[in-house]
């Protein structure tokens, strides 16, 4: 696993429950309005936190963290992410994926092993315009089978938009919300202009 951050406490990221958060480094969009973009690149430019370290932190926090979520950057690029959330899981907390959606065949294995017991994907985008809120080509089928395989899972998911008022209006978050099934939630998140990847968009309110 290559990790680029840990926050050791939260009572935000994993509903009902205390976590710590482990930030994957790399991801596969350069969404512009990202407020995590020293985890966009494949290497942390600060370097990688050692993983035996986190699962000390971890070991040490039993009985008293009720959860784990995996965050990123975007978790389902990293090669051993079954494995250590299997690691994970031995410990005996609860695991959160927080996922982009782009790879719904490795969304679909980690719920087949029971590796997760909670998903939360972005939805960042009606469909034909995700590429703009992206920051590239995006496969919409893929999104579309990650949608499905996580509503169909049993396991408790949400979908998420973040309002990107200056790049999404009304009628286009209205659009996300018919993509999706209904018995889903889906959660909208405001906007946090200060460090977002494109410079134009951090003068945003």
């Amino acid at each position: 696993m290559n990790i680029g951050g840990l926050q050791r406490f939260s009572l935000c990221d994993f509903p009902g429950r205390s976590s710590a958060v482990v930030f994957t480094q790399g991801c596969n969009f350069r969404c512009p309005f990202c407020h995590n973009g020293r985890l966009i690149p494949p290497d942390a430019p600060d370097g990688a936190i050692d993983e035996a370290a986190v699962m000390g932190f971890l070991c040490a926090r039993r009985g008293q963290l009720d959860g784990v979520v995996v965050s990123g950057g975007e978790p389902t690029l990293q090669s051993d992410l079954a494995g250590f959330l299997g690691r994970v899981k031995r410990l005996g907390f609860a695991v959160k994926l927080d996922t982009n959606g782009s790879r719904p065949g490795v969304l679909r294995a980690l719920l087949k092993e029971s590796l997760v017991d909670y998903v939360a994907m972005d939805v960042k985008a009606p469909f034909e315009r995700y590429g703009d809120l992206a920051g590239v080509a995006v496969e919409a089928g893929r999104l579309r089978e990650s949608v499905a395989v996580i509503a169909g899972s049993g396991v408790e998911h949400e979908f998420r938009t973040t309002v990107v008022l200056p790049l999404l209006d009304a009628e286009d978050l209205a659009a996300v919300q018919r993509q999706l099934p209904s018995g889903s939630r889906h959660r909208l998140q405001p906007f946090r202009p200060e460090t977002a990847m494109d410079p134009a968009l951090r003068g945003q309110a």
